[in-house]
């Protein structure tokens, strides 16, 4: 199977390619890359609106889950709920990790059309926001991981002691979400997406997966259930509380991730690898693994503790996936501390 390769990305002209097969930036004490020019952002045509959908999206589900822990406590809840949540988190949540992030972001492996296809849809009922936009800024994050240009470093421009940490640690885990100073430029840091048909009708048809991902839970539950009630209840869990957790899970990457946990590898930043989220994540918590290594299609470098690279391994041996990275032994080597 091939190896991760790639180099360090620096600043390319606007509108070109951005590599996403990048490795990490260079050690500490090395010279970093440059920090971005102006016209490195993406424009937003009405911040207000984005703001207050965005603030939507993130209120909604904890008051939802106000309701899910009163229904719990008054045994409401259903075995029913529980596997309906279950099933929809593992579907979008490894939409987004083997989906947005391993294919899409840093193409770790190649698909097939219908994969390719299933896997974009299933990020975006994740509700994480359209295909491009969520490659954009995740490449920029790692062609300025922790420097100035970086969407949500906990390390820049926040301040020192405490309170810096903790305003650093709330911007990268969902106040980043309400700026948009340093969002990736799509036409720069997603051209290949724009210009890829599959990946555009999905990520122009965003409200129709968001509809979809919520839309889903309530029909299995009433179907299941037999009731309106049912139904509602698995919407709830299904829908609400399941992109409630997942979002926060996601969101911790960004922020825990870059903060708490031990550096394997020698990156030149931050990141982190913090075990007991690797669960809950799919595996996206070996953080400084994959910066190490950004387009290896394991992030966790057992066996045992990624369960994205489970997907990707058995959606091999199907013949549906195809020219997976991995890493050699001796490149990691090379870098470990």
């Amino acid at each position: 199977m091939a190896d991760a390769q790639g180099s360090v990305a620096g600043v390319a002209p606007v509108g070109a390619v951005i590599p996403p097969t990048h490795d990490a930036a260079p050690p500490q004490g090395a010279e970093r890359a440059p920090a971005p020019p102006r016209d490195d952002v993406q424009p937003v045509e009405n911040e207000t609106r984005d703001r207050i959908i965005t603030g939507t999206v993130t209120v909604v589900p904890f008051l939802a889950l106000g309701i899910a822990v009163w229904q719990t406590w008054n045994g409401l809840l259903q075995p029913r709920d529980v596997v309906i949540f279950a099933v929809l988190y593992l579907l979008t949540g490894f939409g987004v990790t083997v989906g947005l992030h391993r294919l899409f972001t840093h193409r770790s492996f190649k698909a097939k059309p219908p994969v390719r296809a299933t896997l974009g849809v299933l990020g975006s009922m994740a509700i994480e926001g359209p295909i491009i936009s969520w490659v954009a800024d995740h490449r920029k994050h790692h062609a300025f991981s922790d420097q100035q240009g970086d969407p949500h470093s906990p390390h820049v421009d926040h301040g020192v002691g405490w309170k810096g940490a903790l305003r650093g640690l709330l911007h990268a885990h969902v106040g980043w979400l309400f700026i948009h100073t340093q969002r990736g430029l799509k036409t720069r840091y997603a051209p290949d997406l724009i210009a890829d048909p599959i990946v555009k009708r999905i990520n122009d048809s965003f409200v129709l997966w968001v509809t979809l991902g919520l839309l889903t839970p309530f029909v299995i539950g009433w179907i299941w259930g037999g009731t309106l009630t049912a139904g509602l209840t698995a919407l709830l869990w299904g829908g609400l509380v399941r992109v409630l957790l997942l979002h926060h899970v996601t969101y911790s990457i960004n922020s825990l991730c870059h903060f708490f946990g031990r550096q394997r590898f020698t990156t030149g930043d931050e990141s982190r690898n913090l075990r007991w989220l690797s669960i809950p994540t799919l595996g996206e918590a070996w953080h400084n693994n994959h910066h190490a290594f950004p387009t290896s299609a394991r992030h966790g470098l057992n066996h045992w503790d990624d369960p994205s690279m489970w997907v990707i391994w058995t959606l091999e041996k199907l013949g549906l996936i195809y020219d997976v990275q991995r890493v050699t032994e001796s490149r990691m080597a090379k870098k470990a501390i």
